[in-house]
């Protein structure tokens, strides 16, 4: 992708993208999001972002585990984006699907983040020094 081609948000003082890979798993590991838990689960984790105006870039939800890419506001902990998308989510499917009652809890508390985007210092030097900013 060209750096012309990149998305991003524009705040009322800021201007940039921040981009997260969320992973997650059911309490066990069981694989329980199969089916219609699969699909409403789904639509759960899109109401969320789009309540809180984030972006699902990608959405993988396999038996026993979930990914999730979103861009989020910066000024958004990123703790705050897993216990909004695993809280509603928990209490939404427990209610829907009562064989889901029978874990202790349907999310384990432990989850994985990576932030995207990362480039190395040698490329922002080199767009740093680069001569268009003295145009």
């Amino acid at each position: 992708m060209k750096e012309s081609d990149k998305q991003y948000r524009h705040n009322n003082h800021s201007v940039g993208s921040a981009t997260v890979h969320l992973i997650w798993i059911p309490k066990r590991r069981k694989p329980v999001l199969v089916e219609a838990v699969k699909l409403r689960l789904s639509q759960i984790l899109t109401e969320v972002a789009n309540e809180k105006g984030w972006i699902i870039k990608c959405l993988e939800i396999a038996p026993d585990h979930v990914h999730v890419l979103v861009e989020y506001d910066p000024n958004t902990p990123i703790n705050s984006i897993v216990k909004a998308f695993k809280g509603r989510s928990s209490r939404y499917l427990r209610q829907e699907f009562p064989h889901l009652l029978k874990l202790p809890t349907l999310w384990t508390h432990a989850y994985f983040y990576d932030t995207t985007r990362k480039v190395s210092s040698a490329v922002i030097e080199k767009y740093i020094n680069d001569p268009h900013h003295y145009k």
